[in-house]
């Protein structure tokens, strides 16, 4: 991996280590759906003017469908799942959980897209779902329902994550490959779409005490436009640059800047479970990853 790529991904990580801080301060006040619908349309509109003002050639291949698709799967299906948590979680524990998602991207890759399942993966990704289980069981949050619902919500969205990864690949990279700027914008757009009616109906049936004051609406702005349009330009161009599955381990950075904005701008205690959890979760991304570089270099050597 070139110095570049871990670069803009450490830049990827603290943005998105941002975004469960921004979801913490919105979700209690706005509730799920809002939250997860204003993100994603914002972002959309963000990377419409983005894109005009860059005078983006607007060829979508005949993709366009498809980036719709794709923008529930890796776009609404996660942001309201993790909308959902961030009413119940720490920003901190979210971004452990979040740190998950290549043991799912390879899980899902051995079960759905032919990908090799060694030893070592399966024991990483089994070592990672104990280490998930420690942060729930331990530390400042009280173990109860709500926790576990939480818990799951964000399990499910790097599950989500898992699967677009490999499909981001499959339907948009091959057969010419599709500017990322673009898949990024129709991924928005396909995610606004979905959570419309989902929106419309609870802000009708369940509308919010309140709307927010003005720190929700300028984390409402950092979220969509920052932590999420800019954020997934840079995501699937890495996707395109490097792969689905090492990009996914962007994910293992974005943990210490979640724990850090948390600690920082919303007092979040500090535990021993965010230690135990991260390092049960750090080592086994090293099992799943360990072999694949290993592989590479060997390769390299024999040139």
């Amino acid at each position: 991996m070139r110095p570049v790529d871990i670069l803009r991904m450490l830049m990827l990580a603290a943005v998105w280590g941002a975004s469960f801080l921004f979801m913490r301060i919105i979700a209690p006040v706005l509730g799920a759906f809002p939250t997860a619908f204003f993100r994603v349309s914002i972002a959309a509109v963000g990377l419409l003017v983005i894109l005009a003002l860059m005078r983006v050639n607007w060829d979508f291949k005949g993709k366009f469908k498809v980036c719709l698709m794709l923008g529930v799967i890796n776009s609404g299906l996660p942001a309201t799942l993790y909308s959902v948590a961030a009413q119940v979680l720490p920003a901190g524990y979210s971004s452990i959980f979040n740190a998950t998602t290549p043991l799912m991207g390879v899980l899902i890759g051995g079960l759905f897209f032919h990908e090799k399942l060694s030893l070592n993966k399966l024991v990483g990704i089994f070592l990672g779902l104990f280490g998930v289980a420690v942060l729930t069981r331990a530390g400042p949050v009280t173990f109860n329902l709500e926790l576990l619902m939480g818990a799951a919500a964000c399990l499910l969205a790097t599950t989500s994550y898992g699967f677009a990864g490999f499909l981001t690949r499959r339907w948009l990279d091959h057969q010419g490959g599709l500017d990322p700027r673009l898949s990024a914008m129709g991924s928005m757009f396909g995610a606004t779409l979905v959570i419309l009616p989902f929106f419309g109906y609870s802000a009708i049936s369940h509308p919010p005490a309140s709307w927010g004051g003005l720190s929700v609406w300028l984390s409402l702005l950092g979220l969509g436009l920052v932590c999420t349009a800019f954020a997934y330009i840079m995501y699937f161009k890495l996707i395109s640059d490097i792969g689905p599955v090492k990009s996914m381990t962007v994910t293992f950075m974005i943990p210490a800047f979640g724990v850090l904005w948390g600690a920082l701008f919303l007092n979040e205690p500090l535990s021993l479970a965010h230690l135990y959890g991260g390092v049960l979760i750090a080592l086994a991304l090293w099992l799943v990853l360990k072999p694949a570089a290993t592989l590479k270099a060997a390769s390299v050597a024999d040139r």
